[in-house]
């Protein structure tokens, strides 16, 4: 790395344990400083609070010593050339303490969530009222927006944003390889496994497929596999719960046949990036979506996947899928071509380097 490298302060939310900052920024960094960019990161909430968080408990000490950190992380801004945020500073933090902590830089503020919704449409009405705007004011302060769908890129627009770009979420090609998978390499009496992957927080999303399983389940033999978080019982339905690990999790995806994303229709799911349909045609998985928000990006109905709305249309596209192993295969290997296209972390990299030394005033 030249000595002249552009010195970037990342203030993600978490460390490598939480999904968002790991898929947003710390899975850049080694095609980051290949890039000539020097990356500090300054993670918010300890890899201890995650853990936790993903047990259904929230340790409230954790945060406040993580909101301390961030304090005095701020106040070593003034050594780096520009200051890239995921989503605010500090959670509940109103917008004037947060400017004075990122005064006179440079500011790439990325958005994977439609958080701004945590404020605007809070139920409390003083939240409302001292935190509902907070999110767009750090847009329009920002030199860059990079957004990951296109509902968060036009809510930057709208908030006076001078420069947005949509960034999708990735997955590293290097950890999905591109799979050589035969039609069908289940034997006799083995069940095809449907898999969700997600965390405890975004398991409910499973319930608006409970309906359309059980129904699937009583002429075909499957297996819900749920990979980081607890699978359902259900009547009728075979599941089973999978650890998750970032080094198995590509793994664990590959060993299933569908890959599944239920959403329900809300502006929260408008702000989805969907990210795990990229991780399942990564892997060569075809696809069930619901028609929601970006789902709509990636997936295109019957040319490298499935959408469905109803629970008589997940029922056709999952039994599509498990009666004909050819077209299966082929949607699949199409949703593979995409993603080495379009939501590579090779291919994105490189755009992400471009446009933080631009934003720096470097290009």
């Amino acid at each position: 790395m030249s000595p002249a490298a552009l010195k970037v302060a990342f203030l993600t939310r978490y460390d490598s344990q939480g999904a968002s900052s790991r898929v947003r920024a710390l899975q850049y960094l080694p095609l980051l400083q290949a890039a000539g960019i020097a990356p500090t990161v300054f993670p918010l909430l300890s890899q201890q609070y995650v853990a936790q968080l993903y047990q259904g408990r929230r340790d409230w000490k954790q945060v406040a010593a993580g909101y301390g950190c961030r304090l005095r992380d701020c106040m070593q801004l003034a050594s780096f050339d520009l200051v890239w945020l995921e989503k605010e500073v500090m959670p509940m933090l109103p917008y004037p303490a947060e400017a004075l902590l990122l005064r006179g830089k440079r500011l790439v503020l990325d958005l994977d969530d439609a958080i701004f919704h945590n404020y605007d449409r809070s139920g409390s009405a003083a939240v409302r009222h001292l935190l509902g705007d907070k999110i767009d004011r750090l847009m329009a302060r920002a030199t860059l927006v990079t957004a990951g769908n296109s509902y968060l890129a036009a809510r930057a627009r709208k908030a006076g944003a001078r420069w947005v770009e949509q960034l999708p979420s990735t997955v590293p090609l290097a950890r999905y390889p591109r799979p050589e998978r035969p039609v069908s390499d289940r034997k006799a009496g083995e069940p095809r496994r449907i898999v969700w992957i997600g965390s405890p927080a975004t398991a409910h999303y499973l319930e608006l497929v409970r309906a359309p399983l059980q129904r699937v389940a009583q002429g075909s033999l499957i297996e819900l596999c749920v990979i980081g978080a607890q699978a359902p019982a259900w009547e009728g339905v075979n599941s089973r719960s999978i650890k998750w690990s970032e080094a198995t999790e590509a793994q664990e995806l590959a060993a299933c046949d569908i890959g599944i994303m239920p959403l329900a229709d809300t502006p929260w799911e408008q702000g989805k990036c969907s990210f795990k349909l990229i991780q399942y045609m990564a892997c060569g998985l075809p696809v069930v979506a619901a028609p929601v928000g970006m789902n709509l990006d990636v997936v295109r109905d019957g040319e490298n996947g499935r959408l469905a709305s109803s629970d008589a249309e997940w029922v056709a596209a999952l039994l599509d899928l498990l009666t004909d192993p050819q077209r299966a295969a082929a949607l699949g290997r199409q949703g593979r071509s995409d993603v080495e296209d379009r939501f590579s972390t090779e291919v994105q990299g490189a755009r992400l380097a471009a446009l933080l030394h631009q934003a720096a005033g470097q290009g």
